[in-house]
């Protein structure tokens, strides 16, 4: 490998998440810079039974991404190439470790845009976004990564590269579909070193509406009204409650919400090709949905400028309540009619504490963010009343325990309550085929009976204390 970092002082960065809430003690980092460098670290690390962690931008939630213990991470930072865009089949094809805004930018001025956007498109890269199945704010137009995935190159444990994308064609039935056992995989299966993806066409117009709903049940309908008079040219609809709103404007005293009244807001956005057909659909929306009651107040961006700030107070959740104490946040996604619930529940259960409990996410996707803060620090008893009642909750209500950050280090022992033992045991199995040493990513994703370990041999570089586990 061109380039490792050994040493306590040089890995730190990359034993941490950005949450700072798990922390491994990697002493090495490899940063391959080729498909052929990502073969040779896993062919070393497989023949000595070394643990490996892949490692994009680190912008989950549930610690995929950072070592437990002191394994060997494999940044895929240095894969930063993008190959090209073929514009007669719309299909761009990069390096694992492009960066999606990089991405984005690329394809934008070729008249193209990246099939998602997410938040943290600055520094999250492509690889990591297909390895998680990232999900994003314009899920409601362009659907799920896995359905814009064309083609993974990929390398297996012992080292081999299994090219999936040297041919980037839209249509492609030819056996199994193996790119679909990397998206989503979490870098457990392998490590997705390029990539090829569908890509849409840039919207030339776009509108974006923001609204006052008075409860949960006006912004459900508001939904149903966009879905109605929208349609295609509907490309994302985001809600937030007050408290989320607040910790935004808080954090960012250079916004204010420019509407009044309801205990909800709205982002409506719409894109398309053509300014006065897509104007018209916006406004006969707010009209239809004013008369149904389902907005008390409203207002349309006037300007680019207008938008962006709409979609600062929107984005700039997650980093204002991050930024003011210790978090809890859960992706979760839940029935339409029971995705406020939970927020309501938890602020019943946390009713002893001092806490900011907050509600907002992708209402168009029925993807709630739930994020407790405490702004003293870590309490272990908020962590006790709300885990693991989160989880049986949502699985109760017939939810997802993660709705598109997935499981990681974070969510394995709660895997049952979404997965039969069928189901799990089959995962396992292909773990296994696929990793025999077990030396990909361990401790994420699927429970550790359920995998078990290698005989015989040391899965990580340093003394292993966590048998338990």
């Amino acid at each position: 490998c061109s380039r490792v970092l050994e040493g306590v002082d040089a890995c730190a960065p990359y034993n941490t998440d950005w949450m700072r809430k798990w922390e491994g003690r990697a002493r090495v980092v490899a940063e391959p810079a080729s498909t052929e460098e990502v073969s040779a670290v896993l062919k070393h690390c497989d023949r000595r039974r070394l643990a490996v962690v892949p490692q994009g931008g680190k912008t989950g939630l549930v610690g995929g991404s950072v070592p437990v213990h002191d394994e060997v991470v494999l940044s895929t930072r240095r894969l930063d190439k993008i190959e090209g865009l073929d514009e007669d089949t719309g299909v761009a094809t990069c390096g694992a470790g492009v960066v999606l805004a990089d991405l984005d930018a690329f394809l934008r001025d070729k008249g193209f845009c990246a099939p998602l956007d997410l938040g943290a498109a600055g520094t999250c890269t492509v690889g990591g976004n297909l390895a998680t199945n990232a999900g994003g704010v314009r899920f409601v137009r362009y659907g799920s990564l896995r359905g814009a995935t064309v083609g993974v190159e990929f390398v297996t444990a012992d080292g081999t590269v299994v090219d999936c994308a040297g041919t980037p064609l839209r249509k492609d039935n030819t056996g199994y579909a193996l790119p679909q056992l990397l998206v989503g995989s979490e870098g457990t299966l392998g490590v997705i070193t390029k990539v090829a993806l569908a890509v849409p066409a840039a919207p030339s117009s776009v509108g974006v509406a923001w609204l006052a709903c008075d409860d949960f049940g006006a912004v459900r309908r508001t939904l149903r009204l966009a879905r109605t008079h929208l349609g295609e040219v509907l490309s994302a609809i985001e809600f937030l409650d007050l408290p989320a709103r607040d910790a935004a404007l808080r954090a960012q005293p250079d916004l204010s919400d420019p509407v009044e009244g309801g205990s909800f807001r709205v982002l409506v956005e719409v894109a398309g090709s053509d300014a006065a057909h897509d104007d018209e659909k916006l406004n006969r929306f707010l009209e239809a949905s004013a008369e149904a009651g389902a907005v008390l107040d409203g207002v349309v961006a006037a300007s680019t400028t207008k938008a962006r700030e709409l979609w600062r107070v929107r984005e700039g959740v997650s980093d204002a309540m991050s930024n003011a104490g210790f978090v809890f946040k859960y992706d979760v996604s839940l029935p339409p009619a029971r995705l406020y619930d939970l927020v309501d529940e938890a602020r019943a259960r946390l009713a002893g504490f001092e806490l900011d409990v907050a509600g907002y996410g992708h209402v168009g996707d029925s993807n709630l963010h739930l994020n407790v803060c405490d702004a003293t620090g870590y309490n272990a008893a908020v962590h006790e009343t709300l885990e693991p009642w989160v989880y049986e909750a949502v699985a109760a209500a017939g939810g997802s325990i993660s709705a598109e950050h997935g499981v990681g280090q974070c969510k394995p022992d709660h895997l049952h309550l979404n997965k039969p033992a069928a189901a799990i045991d089959l995962m396992a199995a292909i773990k296994r085929t696929l990793d025999p040493n077990l030396i990909l990513n361990p401790y994420k994703v699927l429970p550790a009976a359920a995998v078990g370990r290698p005989r015989g041999f040391p899965l990580f570089c340093a003394d292993d204390e966590r048998d338990d586990e």
